[in-house]
């Protein structure tokens, strides 16, 4: 499956320099180079990515950047080759209809995992809205347990919670746009989830699967005006800081 190691993929630039210095085992690889990646992935720049990740496997802690580039969580997934679950705590489903049918995009990419991947079992999307659970196509539900941010709210998801194969590995995926605006400051419309209540949530997963690897997107878009970029910034480094820390210690 390639090698363990803990990646920064930075496409957009937007992480500060040298972030991966103050944080242990963290290598920066820098995609800015690869055209054609924004929002929708072209068959050209899906094949460059893969060529820079062919050394590395899914287990390890990987940031992706901002949410349009969320389909590089596929990348990862697609390394591992035994029965698996993918837990994705994200504000929006992912499931999309595509557009552009030919191209990988950040709205349709865990519809196609399942569609294509036979070794995911089971998909469990947490913390979407209910505009977002209502739109996931009929032919994916089989395969999706979804536990929306109302049930967590009123501890209303244990029958849910009950049909989570806990035998299966799981690869956790997490778009902060999930986070509340004291969180995380994202280039997607959020939720409200608390860190403490993601924290909390990860926890439960680790307690009861084999976690292999996880994923972490989310971050602002750098044509914010100057004055409300630094801000945002300052409030996801410190958050990326935080889950960074609590990840590796369960990993």
């Amino acid at each position: 499956m390639g090698k363990k190691q803990n990646l920064l993929l930075d496409f957009s630039h937007t992480y500060p320099e040298g972030i991966e210095k103050e944080a242990q085992n963290l290598e920066r690889m820098d995609m800015g180079d690869i055209s054609g990646t924004t929002m929708y992935c072209s068959g050209e720049a899906e094949q460059k990515i893969r060529e820079r990740l062919k050394d590395y496997g899914p287990d390890g802690i990987h940031f992706l950047d901002n949410g349009n580039y969320h389909y590089v969580t596929k990348f990862f997934t697609e390394k591992i080759r035994i029965p698996f679950a993918l837990v994705l705590f994200d504000h929006h489903s992912d499931m999309q209809q595509p557009l552009l049918c030919d191209l990988t995009n950040c709205g349709s990419w865990a519809g196609e995992l399942l569609r294509e991947d036979p070794y995911l079992k089971q998909l469990i999307l947490v913390g979407p809205d209910k505009e977002s659970i209502k739109n996931i196509p009929e032919e994916l539900k089989k395969k999706v347990i979804c536990i929306s941010m109302q049930e967590i709210e009123e501890m209303s998801a244990e029958t849910q919670i009950k049909r989570i194969d806990v035998s299966l590995p799981a690869y956790i995926s997490i778009d902060k746009d999930v986070l509340d605006h004291y969180s995380a400051r994202t280039n997607w419309n959020q939720g409200n989830m608390s860190l403490h209540t993601l924290q909390a949530l990860l926890s439960e997963v680790f307690s009861h699967q084999t976690v292999i690897g996880v994923d972490i997107c989310g971050e602002c878009s750098r044509q914010e005006p100057l004055l409300k970029y630094v801000e945002d910034e300052e409030i996801n480094q410190e958050t990326n800081r935080i889950l960074y820390r609590f990840l590796a210690d369960l990993l």
